[in-house]
């Protein structure tokens, strides 16, 4: 890791203090900086997660988030992840970090992904620690408010949709962010769910800079298949809800689809050409 950069990897878990996969993940591929996991005070098995990672375990409240973002509806319950999120620029900065990757606990691999001839093939990260350190770097060079790897789903269409996607103007379910010195530059999660589409489409709009990365991607537990976290919001409310979030963020470039081709599921769906201003190639400059 940069000697000259002070970093850790967050990882935000509720009501699973044996089922941190995400932990071992990291140190099996390669990881060897600091780990934090963020907890919530009003999470019942928060003494078990002391119990198990000790000083790694971070809590906050969310009583002290309560109104400080557009949660996007009038139900009740804070049982969701958008309240974790975002907390973690203020627990960076009483850290005294430079960066922090924010990543959910359910992660059983990180993977390249590459062209094998006709077909799109993964094989494991065994140098994670080099990987973070680039992801810093296209973070500073890029300007960006943050970048993060792709997942399952954006590979759907196998060798095509990888090479037409390599950069995509989105970022979902991890993230690298430069600690701020002012919180007004910091970058605010909204939605009760769907919250990292939620916020990539809304400050995307108006000209900030969210990327996805091809060439990395997440493995994950099945959505829902996991207790804890945030699948008692999904199971109460259903995919279309989760997924109606987004569409009432950003109207004129999202609305619920099918996604899928054989067993298809409702899903978000954004117009690109309608959701975020072009970047234009340098090309284009005038001389």
């Amino acid at each position: 890791m940069k000697a000259s950069k002070k970093l850790a990897v967050f990882i935000l878990s509720h009501g699973r203090p044996d089922n941190v996969i995400t932990y071992q993940t990291l140190r099996k591929q390669g990881y060897t900086g600091k780990i934090y996991i963020i907890c919530d005070d009003e999470d019942k098995t928060l003494g078990q997660y002391k119990e198990k990672y000790g000083k790694e375990v971070i809590v906050f409240s969310k009583s002290d988030y309560q109104g400080k973002f557009d949660i996007m509806d009038n139900f009740n319950g804070n049982k969701v992840i958008v309240y974790a999120r975002n907390a973690c620029y203020d627990i960076a900065r009483k850290l005294g970090l430079d960066y922090f990757f924010e990543y959910e606990d359910d992660y059983t691999q990180f993977q390249y992904r590459y062209v094998d001839k006709d077909l799109l093939r993964g094989t494991q990260v065994k140098n994670l620690d080099q990987i973070l350190d680039v992801m810093i770097d296209c973070l500073d060079n890029t300007k960006a408010n943050t970048i993060a790897f792709a997942q399952g789903g954006d590979f759907i269409g196998g060798v095509g949709s990888f090479k037409n996607n390599t950069f995509k103007r989105k970022a979902m379910n991890s993230f690298v962010f430069k600690v701020n010195a002012d919180s007004k530059d910091d970058t605010l999660f909204v939605g009760r769910m769907n919250d990292d589409v939620n916020t990539y489409l809304t400050q995307g709009k108006i000209g900030k800079l969210f990327f996805q990365v091809s060439n990395i991607s997440l493995v994950q537990l099945t959505t829902q298949s996991n207790s804890g976290g945030n699948t008692e919001a999904y199971k109460a409310y259903g995919t279309y809800v989760k997924s109606f979030y987004s569409v009432m963020a950003a109207p004129s470039c999202c609305k619920i689809d099918l996604m899928g081709r054989t067993n298809k599921r409702l899903h978000h769906k954004i117009n690109w050409n309608h959701a975020v201003p072009k970047i234009l190639d340098q090309s284009c400059k005038k001389q």
